[in-house]
């Protein structure tokens, strides 16, 4: 019986697909003919059937402000999910969990993704709750009638699926069950009705039904699901679909709907039609990420505004300014070392790269420089980057200290700078004879430099993104950094003479 039953579940889910697929790509229907609109102003969006009531409002509200139609195709997350495969058109993905976006951007559906809020199940009762149901176990109660959500095709039926599995309850509860609905909106109906005595939904949709109550339990409040808003690659209008995206998951637009209608809304971002994110970077990491950064600017409709410069400068303009606007939204520092001392102020850090400190030279090496301690030959002329001002300058100087080497070299300094590609011109005009600096500076002037390796532990940096806690524009910055992780990215990162961090 059980196996007629998961026979027919997963029916009844290919048949939803194929029903939703002919409602999407059947000829001569299109968003333009419903609506009279035309391609440049419209949207189409796949969206998770509970999370109807607050987009339907998020949507009016946008269209109300820019003149812009969002349509929906409401469904299952499964569901909807198994549209976007063979459809392969529109422009957004809405989903009730985060494994069904997970899913999606795995299998190339979905470029990136921006949380709303989070949800979770309860019992859905006729208010009095007259059968007293106050446990998993009161849905095998012989005769009590329960409606769950499709697990084959709604992310609520998954849910409890998975609760009821955890609780060994599942092949009771799935023989048990009165009925199995496409949409948890479909639950709610039957329980409205008395068709059930209970229905397993997600806990805003109660809100407004003040005929049900709702029956919590640990089991299931323990888990709750974040619903999230996605990009699709297939988006011909990747911009405007973001500009949407960012609308719904602001703190001071869509998401005070979301509150409004009882769902627990993630801290979004301040509203601004065209973002301005601001990101301290040390000057080495420029030639590996300026074009990463141009792309995130037009597909973003976003503004990026970067501070590059020796990171000892940043850290300390950091240091003297106070949390809020004028404080970075992001730092891409050249070292972890120059981000440890204001660490607080950032979430977790991702390692992004990394870059060999060597010895640069004219192409034949005229004074055969082979190591650090060369530098010390009599009437060479040195380049370093200031200690102070630059993480080069600070893992130079200790290099230097650990072989006992300062005062021998410094009377061969002839230049100390912030940056290290004021060195490398330097090199390039004559004035010096030798500069340390990073692998990732000299990988464009190999034609006509020697790069010499230093073989010291030090001779390493690693260069960490992290997010201010304080920042204005948080979802913004973290997928810019999902940008500077991507493949093309990093595959800039090769080219510029950048390696992947390593432990």
């Amino acid at each position: 019986m059980r196996a007629a039953r998961s026979r027919r579940l997963r029916l009844f889910g290919f048949v939803a697909v194929i029903a939703a697929v002919l409602v999407v790509t059947w000829p001569g229907r299109s968003a333009s003919s419903t609506t009279g609109i035309t391609a440049g102003n419209h949207l189409l969006l796949y969206c998770a059937a509970g999370i109807r009531e607050p987009v339907q409002s998020v949507i009016a509200d946008y269209a109300k402000a820019y003149g812009v139609t969002v349509d929906v195709q409401y469904g299952g997350s499964g569901t909807l999910l198994s549209n976007l495969e063979v459809a392969r058109r529109g422009d957004l993905y809405l989903a009730a969990d985060a494994k069904h976006m997970e899913l999606a951007t795995s299998r190339s559906l979905v470029h990136e993704s921006i949380p709303l809020a989070r949800q979770h199940l309860v019992l859905a009762v006729k208010r009095g709750n007259s059968l007293n149901l106050r446990s998993l176990a009161d849905l095998i109660k012989p005769g009590v009638r329960v409606a769950y959500a499709n697990p084959e095709v709604a992310s609520a039926g998954k849910a409890i699926r998975a609760v009821l599995e955890k609780a060994n309850l599942w092949e009771q509860a799935n023989a048990q069950a009165a009925v199995f609905k496409p949409t948890v909106n479909d639950v709610i109906n039957d329980v409205v009705l008395g068709s059930v005595d209970v229905g397993v939904v997600w806990d805003p949709l109660l809100i407004n039904q003040p005929q049900l109550e709702a029956v919590t339990l640990p089991e299931l409040s323990a888990r709750r699901e974040e619903i999230r808003i996605g990009v699709l690659d297939s988006s011909a209008r990747p911009t405007q679909a973001l500009h949407f995206a960012r609308f719904m998951a602001a703190r001071d637009r869509g998401l005070t709907t979301f509150t409004r209608m009882g769902y627990q809304a993630e801290p979004g971002d301040r509203w601004e039609d065209r973002p301005a994110l601001t990101l301290y970077s040390g000057g080495v990491n420029r030639v590996a990420i300026q074009e990463t950064l141009r792309e995130f600017e037009q597909r973003e409709g976003c503004t990026v505004r970067v501070n590059y410069n020796g990171c000892g400068i940043l850290l300390a303009q950091m240091k003297a300014l106070p949390d809020g606007d004028a404080f970075p939204d992001a730092y891409l520092a050249c070292d972890v070392s120059f981000l440890d001392p204001i660490a607080e102020r950032f979430h977790e850090r991702r390692l992004l790269s990394q870059t060999e400190v060597i010895i640069l030279v004219p192409k034949a090496n005229p004074h055969a420089i082979k190591r650090l301690n060369d530098l010390a030959q009599p009437g060479l002329r040195v380049g370093l980057c200031n200690a102070e001002q630059s993480t080069l300058g600070a893992l130079t100087q200790r290099m230097l200290s650990k072989l006992n080497l300062v005062a021998a070299i410094e009377p061969n300094v002839r230049s100390r700078t912030p940056t290290a590609d004021l060195l490398v011109t330097q090199l390039d005009t004559g004035s010096l004879d030798a500069v340390v600096v990073y692998r990732a500076n000299a990988n464009a002037v190999l034609d006509r430099h020697t790069a010499l390796g230093i073989n010291l532990p030090e001779a390493r940096a690693v260069q960490p993104y992290a997010v201010a806690k304080q920042a204005q524009h948080t979802q913004l910055a973290n997928r810019l950094l999902a940008a500077l992780d991507g493949v093309s990215s990093r595959k800039r990162y090769l080219a510029a003479g950048f390696t992947p961090p390593t432990p």
